[in-house]
């Protein structure tokens, strides 16, 4: 990573507490190319930042949805358990108070595919769930749990996300209800591969962007 991918913080407007640091550069994932990564790591791994952002998850859903199981993806279990928390507490309009709400998440069997440990999988079938993910950018991790879910038969009733790129949430069926999206980033791109605009002006890859993070080139 070069001297001119200078980290900034981009906050949500209305909890300016709320907060994810941004790299600028040229990264690339198996399907896409983007302008930035997102770290998302302090909201998913700091306690405190955590129940914040589960706050402001839990309230699309807190007078109207009632939820089962929580399905966390990317690391989001931290969030998750304070979601479920949330959702829970007393209040006099919240639908799930007093409910027992579980928080779980799949596992990647021998052949990489992700899949319900069987002690588990009953918290899944024919329940109300809420999957929650840390980034929506081309969708791809996405319609990979949702299909997920349809093989367990879930009910999926609601989607919840760090971060959303997705223009249009018709196609899967389901609202999508994030913290931020790419207008939040000045200069946010996301290419294919084939077109990326990046590579035709000659820039080098800065790194490779895994599960979890990144790996420089």
């Amino acid at each position: 990573m070069n001297s001119k991918n200078k980290v900034f913080s981009v906050s949500l407007p209305k909890n300016p507490s709320i907060s994810m640091n941004v790299i600028p550069g040229h990264f690339t994932t198996n399907h896409f190319h983007l302008s930035h990564y997102l770290d998302l790591d302090n909201l998913k791994t700091n306690a405190t930042l955590a129940k914040k952002v589960a706050k402001e998850l839990a309230e699309p859903y807190l007078v109207s949805t009632l939820i089962d199981t929580i399905v966390c993806m990317e690391g989001t279990e931290l969030i998750g358990a304070y979601l479920a928390e949330e959702l829970s507490k007393k209040g006099t309009s919240a639908i799930n108070t007093g409910r027992d709400i579980y928080v779980i998440k799949p596992m990647s069997n021998v052949h990489r595919q992700l899949t319900f440990r069987s002690n588990i999988q009953e918290l899944v079938t024919n329940h109300r769930v809420l999957l929650l993910v840390s980034s929506i950018s081309s969708g791809t991790t996405l319609r990979t749990a949702l299909e997920l879910l349809n093989y367990y038969g879930a009910n999926l009733v609601g989607i919840s996300a760090l971060f959303n790129s997705l223009h249009d949430d018709l196609d899967i069926g389901q609202e999508i209800h994030y913290l931020f999206t790419p207008s939040d980033i000045p200069e946010y791109r996301m290419y294919r591969i084939k077109d990326c605009e990046l590579c035709k002006t000659g820039r080098k890859l800065d790194a490779i962007i895994i599960q979890g993070g990144y790996t420089t080139l």
